[in-house]
């Protein structure tokens, strides 16, 4: 068969010029073997571990390979760039190898560690807006008033090379691979990936996977165009973009096996899984991947599949509420709202039949203010530790069973 070539400015030469000129600094990740997702997916699995780069993410292709290229004079002027995070991290600590001047523009919402990281690289951090195309069009302003090089995150032939160059370890690694479901985003990492995919004379399929919150490429796809779309914050805040890169959708708009869209729900599962069962830790935006997979998993069975488990930059404090709302979407956490009678023994009672049911209480809430309209009862909310949707159903019917006039708080 011949090979599928697709119509770009970024050609596969371009992607092995960049993995040659960013070797020196870009860490050539491990793409595992995982037991237990290959049960769950009915696919033989692999997860591609871009969380280990040493700025967090696979950002740092595209950032380094882009860095440099620049011209003596272009990094004597310095440069900015808008980003989430991720990007800007990168740009911030290859920036600071070069001996180049940065600063960056990030959204108000950031999330602290990667404006923390980016302060520690070096670089000027500058927080701006309410999402990323806030930050992007000052950091555009900036540039323009100050005289810096504006450094793109993804819609840029070095930046989308550089991204190829994940695309290319993976034909090594897993050279007899199906399937790779890939980031959506603003394009850069799946622009990158379809190029180094179609270089082969078998098919290989791509699928994209994206936030609901930042339905950008399928929108894009349905029109046919480029289109720009309102965003809500997401779990994958990296992938928070309202217009998918013009380069990046000609590249892939006619190359994917399919998009698809996770829900904050299923990006928190994901979180979790990777977490407590492959001791990976991955953002949201890495973590679509895998939320993506469990959608088409009928579609997956049997392939051998890559999941690009894009970055791992999260903030601790955020993560904990990740976990507590990855368990309850797991049915291992649940919150029981009971209306019992306000005498001696009657928290005991209902303490007692949600002991006997096999479920641990983690909190209690005891509300005699906002009651029932019986002065003689009083409301109490119980959070419980629960093993799975199933047990959580016992529960509420060993209350029911007992007399107690419980409900789940959904």
């Amino acid at each position: 068969m011949t090979p599928h070539t697709t119509s770009s400015a970024v050609m596969l030469a371009d992607l092995y010029a960049a993995r040659e000129r960013i070797a020196d600094r870009v860490y050539r990740t491990p793409c595992v073997h995982s037991e237990y997702l290959s049960d769950l997916l009915g696919a033989r699995t692999f997860l591609k571990l871009e969380n280990l780069q040493f700025t967090g993410s696979f950002k740092a292709r595209g950032a380094y390979n882009k860095l440099l290229q620049l011209t003596p004079s272009e990094r004597q002027r310095g440069i900015i760039c808008a980003s989430a995070g991720n990007h800007a991290q990168a740009v911030a600590y290859y920036g600071r190898a070069l001996q180049i001047a940065v600063k960056v523009v990030m959204p108000r919402w950031a999330p602290l560690v990667k404006v923390s990281n980016c302060r520690n690289f070096g670089a000027s951090v500058l927080l701006h807006g309410e999402s990323f195309d806030d930050a992007r069009a000052h950091a555009q302003q900036l540039a323009g008033a100050d005289g810096h090089i504006y450094v793109p995150g993804f819609d840029d032939p070095h930046v989308i090379a550089g991204a190829g160059t994940l695309g290319l370890e993976l034909l090594e690694d897993v050279p007899d691979m199906d399937a790779v479901i890939v980031p959506a985003g603003g394009g850069g990492l799946l622009a990158g990936t379809v190029i180094a995919m179609r270089s082969q004379p078998r098919p290989i399929e791509i699928y994209a996977i994206e936030s609901f919150n930042a339905p950008t490429l399928g929108a894009s796809l349905e029109a046919g165009r480029v289109v720009k779309v309102p965003t809500n914050p997401s779990l994958a805040d990296g992938l928070a973009v309202a217009e998918f890169g013009s380069q990046c959708f000609q590249i892939v708009r006619h190359e994917l096996a399919g998009l698809e869209l996770v829900d904050e729900a299923q990006i928190a599962s994901a979180i979790l899984r990777l977490l407590e069962v492959e001791k990976t830790l991955v953002e949201g935006a890495g973590a679509v991947a895998l939320a993506g997979a469990l959608k088409i998993r009928e579609q997956l069975a049997g392939k051998t599949i890559v999941l690009a488990l894009g970055g791992g930059n999260i903030d601790v404090t955020v993560l904990s509420r990740i976990i507590d709302r990855g368990l309850r979407v797991d049915g291992r956490l649940c919150k029981i709202v009971a209306r019992i009678s306000d005498r001696p023994g009657g928290l005991a009672n209902l303490l007692a039949v949600i002991a006997g049911a096999g479920a641990s209480i983690l909190e209690v809430y005891h509300d005699r203010h906002f009651g029932p309209a019986d002065v003689a009862r009083i409301t109490v909310s119980c959070v419980l530790e629960t093993q799975g949707p199933d047990h959580i159903a016992a529960v509420h019917k060993a209350l029911l069973d007992a007399g107690v006039d419980a409900s789940l708080d959904e």
